[in-house]
Formats: structure tokens, sequence, C-alpha cells
């Protein structure tokens, strides 16, 4: 059997060598454009920052063997043809016709099975000036080292990112490591639109306090030249003003790479434009299997079609292409969009549903906004993560969960995808026998707390209010008591605006100084305490009590919001 491959960074190379794995008499042939192999463009970022040193080293197996054409020929006994450009599928006689890049030399492949795994291109604005020689992307090994080189020559001190997603945010501290003042642009409302706006307004408040300047609902216009350079942006002209830019890195997302398949006349996803494969991952030609970044998936929860390229996602679907190549029944279910990345000393991840995204499917959803620390609150090391859990009021059913913060992130949305993937419900969740010492986690863990504070609000028994329904209040001149339950010391550093104090241990016998005919709305540093006192009040009669969700650790920061916080920031 002869099977060719198209792409050989992540999908095509798992396809070949499970093939060879599974049938070490087949001819596979890997057709790649590029000169490197199989690299791990998501560790780009920390290439740029100098965490990794060597550029072999994104191209190492674990066992420090570089994967380059003789590494496959000799170990995985695959033929890899690097610096080739595949031009046009013969589906009828079965044959890709190729170029090779060094000498201009055409001829044809033939196959009896093909894989397309052409990955993604960055998506390049149509601005004034994008073409400008230090306007870089961060897709690949290339781009990293004209970034690097920038930085090396200290041409770099003003940096631009065009776009606040996944690749902008995880170059930003790359870029600050080597001293340089980062500005993230941003078109949408907010940065990491894959999360929702309370969460990705934390990760934006404290990027700013590590000196990165975020401009949501800004967008660039145009890249432009000064002092006779045009040859080199000097400023990002915006709708909201001038950037000084010794370097643009445009960060605004990836679209996947279809021509080859669009001219063979295989389908393509009106919705996604991403190739269409079932969920043996064949595309609508039955001997053209098609893998990663290139094609549609499916949501899991959802069962639409979707398009969220990831390294995870495109060594599973390569793996499963090749299973079914020789001979497997083997099915690629679909995703989560399960996400996470480095921002600086934060965490930040995601699985699951948003809560826009349920309430725009129809969920009556329910959420909790829970901080908490990521061990033991007496361990020294002890982090918090702040976490937001999503479900179905209806089911209980569990629909998503996000992080952010210092604390250990990844595990809780791994055990959360599983959660999501089982069909497990809040009380199920609630139940889960994780473990537990003081070294890795609390005895009650941040997922299973979640889980609980949204029970509770299932069945009454909290009734929270979110810190942007807080700031409408504030903003309309509502008439509501705002009660800080903290300690005297924490509320002399810092508080809320027009906030009462009566700290918790006090707050029984000081129950006549509250008024039992206004809203009341309680908090504390993570709103542990604020439930407490709800309870208190509701309790003592007080009919209208609410718990201010995930306390003044979610509280929205003063740039946003327009409300200045007494005393200095939360931190």
């Amino acid at each position: 059997m002869k099977v060719v491959i198209v792409g050989g960074v992540a999908a095509g190379p798992k396809a070949a060598s499970k093939i060879i794995r599974m049938r070490p008499d087949t001819d596979v042939t890997v057709v790649e454009k590029g000169l490197f192999l199989s690299y791990a463009g998501c560790g780009l970022p920390y290439y740029v920052s100098g965490e990794i040193k060597e550029q072999k080293e994104l191209m190492e197996t674990p066992a420090g063997v570089v994967r380059d054409a003789a590494f496959f020929l000799n170990v995985k006994n695959l033929k890899v043809r690097n610096r080739t450009e595949a031009l046009e599928i013969d589906r009828i006689a079965k044959r890709l016709r190729i170029r090779e890049l060094a000498t201009g030399n055409e001829s044809w492949l033939p196959y009896d099975k093909l894989v397309l795994a052409t990955g993604a291109s960055p998506v390049i604005p149509p601005l004034p000036g994008v073409n400008k020689k230090n306007v870089f992307t961060l897709h690949g090994v290339h781009d990293a080292e004209g970034i690097k080189s920038a930085l090396a020559m200290q041409k770099a001190k003003d940096v631009v990112i065009i776009g606040g997603g996944l690749i902008g945010v995880e170059a930003t501290e790359a870029l600050a490591t080597h001293g340089c003042r980062v500005t993230i642009v941003e078109m949408l409302p907010q940065i990491l639109s894959m999360m929702d706006r309370d969460i990705a307004r934390l990760v934006e408040n404290y990027m700013e306090s590590k000196g990165v300047r975020v401009m949501t609902a800004t967008k660039a216009v145009a890249l432009e030249s000064r002092n006779g350079q045009e040859e080199f942006v000097s400023h990002v002209r915006t709708d909201e003003g001038d950037l000084p830019a010794d370097m643009v890195i445009l960060a605004i997302g990836v679209r996947p790479n279809t021509v080859l398949a669009q001219k063979a006349g295989l389908a393509i996803s009106e919705k996604t434009r991403a190739i269409r494969v079932d969920e043996h991952m064949r595309t609508s030609d039955p001997d053209i299997y098609a893998a990663g970044d290139c094609v549609e998936s499916t949501d899991r929860l959802t069962g639409l079609p979707c398009f969220v390229p990831l390294g995870s996602t495109a060594n599973k679907q390569g793996r499963v292409a090749a299973i079914n190549i020789c001979g497997g029944d083997e099915s690629f279910p679909g995703i989560l969009g399960s996400t996470i990345c480095k921002v600086f000393d934060y965490c930040v991840a995601r699985t699951g549903m948003t809560e826009q995204t349920a309430a725009s499917l129809g969920y009556d959803a329910i959420t909790a906004l829970v901080p908490g620390g990521d061990k033991a609150h007496y361990m020294p090391d002890s982090k918090i993560l702040l976490m937001k859990i999503v479900a179905d009021r209806k089911t209980g059913r569990l629909l998503g969960v996000q992080v952010a913060g210092p604390g250990e992130g990844a595990k809780r949305i791994d055990v959360a995808a599983t959660a999501i993937t089982a069909g497990m419900t809040l009380d199920q969740v609630a139940h889960l026998d994780l473990c537990y010492a003081p070294p890795y986690a609390s005895a009650m863990d941040n997922l299973i707390t979640a889980a609980n504070v949204a029970r509770n609000k299932r069945d009454g028994i909290m009734l929270g209010i979110s810190a942007d329904d807080v700031q409408r209040k504030i903003r309309n001149g509502e008439d509501f008591l705002s009660l800080d339950v903290r300690s005297p010391q924490e509320y002399a550093t810092v508080r809320l605006p027009n906030s009462t104090l009566i700290p918790l241990g006090a707050l029984r016998r000081r129950l006549t100084e509250i008024p039992k005919g206004k809203e009341i709305i309680t908090f504390c540093a993570v709103s542990l305490r604020g439930y407490e006192a709800a309870l208190i009040l509701k309790a003592a009669g007080f009919a209208d009590v609410k718990v201010l969700d995930g306390g003044m650790a979610m509280w929205p920061f003063e740039k946003e919001t327009g409300q200045k916080m007494q005393g200095h920031s939360v931190p």
C-alpha cells in the first residue's frame, strides 16, 4: 500500500508513524513545504523568551534526537520530502503533483491513500504597511528567529501585538522577558474570546500589573513609518491614537489551509471553511483523509461543527486517520475546546462551554465564581486559583469550567473535561473521589467546592450576584447595602466603594445596625465569609440578601468599571 501524506509538522508525522507501526510494509511518503519537520510550534513563545535555548530542542524527541529526514528514514522507514510543495491532487488517477522548491522540478506521486495535514496559516489583516520588515507573526520557526534577532540587537523596545487571543497573550511574556514595552490591541471588548468576560478581565488586569498595556475595543488602522524609513514600522495607528512600535506581531488567529483540497473538489465546511471529515477522518473522497489544523471538528457537547486548532487535537486525529487507513475502525469523537496557556505566572485554562455560549444555545445556565487556594491554605506555597463553573440548571449537567490565577489549574481543567465528557452532573462532580494531601490540594478540591457553590445556588440556599450586576446598581444609583464582613485590617488595606464593615464574628450582635427593608449584598475576600454572613442574615429574618460571586477577588478593576477601589488595589 502506498500512502502519501501532505504536511510534516503535527498530524502528518503522527499518522505516518502510526501507519508504519501497524503496517511496516507500507510505502509512506511525507511531503512538507517547509524545511523543519515535526517541530513543536506551541513551544515557539518559549524559544523567543530564551527559556528554550536552542532551536533544535523544538524538533527533538524526548531522547534528544532531532526529527529530520534522516531520522524518519532510519528510525521510522518513512520517506520525507521537505522543501517540497504539493500542487494538485488527481483523484481519478490517484496521484499527487509536487514541486521541489530548491530546483523547481515537478513530478507525480501515486497513492492508494492520501492524508491532508496541511495545517493553518496566520490571518494577515489588510492593513496598510502590513508587509514591512519588522512585522511578524509567530506561526513558524522563521518568524521566531526574526523576532529573536530583533530582540538580540535591542531594536525592539516598543512592541505592539495586534490580537488578544492565545498567540498574542502567550507572546507577551516572551517579549516582556526581554524588557520590551508591550501593547496588545484587540478589536473585541475583551482579550481571550474563548473565556467569559469576567475571567478574561482578571487576566487582563494581571497583565497590566506586569506592565503590559491592554487596549480592548480598539481597532488597528495602519502600520506607518516615519523619518524616511519606509521599510520599517515606526508606529501603529489605531482608532484610539498612535502607538510607537519597533516591532509589530500579528496574532489575530489562523485560517485552515484548504486550497489543495478545494482544487480537488473535496467538501469544505461553509461554517468553518475547514475541510469536512467524518468521524474516521475521511474526507468526501473515501481514499483521502485529513487531520489537524486544516479540518473541521465537532463540539462534543453540542454536536455542532467548530474550528479549534490545537496540537493535541492534531496528533489525536492523525492517529485516528492512520488506524483507519490500516483497516481499523477508530472514531474521533470531537472536542471540548480544552485550552490552556501560561501568562507570566498565571495559568489560564478552559474546557466546555462558556456562560455566554450556553446562553446563546438556549441553556438556563447556572454559574459559580469560586476563588480558592490550590493547596491547603496553611501550606506556604499555596496559590490562589480563580474558577468559574457553568452548568445546566434543568439537568444539573456540567457544561464548562474556566480558571485563571497562579494556582495549579491544569489538573482541575483536565478533571472537568473528563467529567463533561462523561456527562456528569454537579451532584456527581461534588462527590468525585479526588486525591487530597496538603502539598497537593485542599480537603475539598477547588472543582468540588465550585460544584457545591453551584448546587447551593441551584437549590436556593445561596443567592449570588455578579460583580457586573453590582457595578450596574452603583451606576444606576440603586439603594442597597454593600456589607463587607472581613477584618478591620483587611478593610483598611483595600475596600469596595461605599461599603459598610461589620466583621463576620461581630455580625450576630450588630444585626440591629442593618436596615431590614434594604437589599443587602454580603462579601469578603472570596465570599466564603460572605456566604456565612448571608445565612446569618436570612436566619434573622432579612429577606433580600445576596452574596457577591467570588468576593473581592472577582471584582472588576478600575479601567473597565470607572469605579475606584478605596485603599490599595485588590491583588
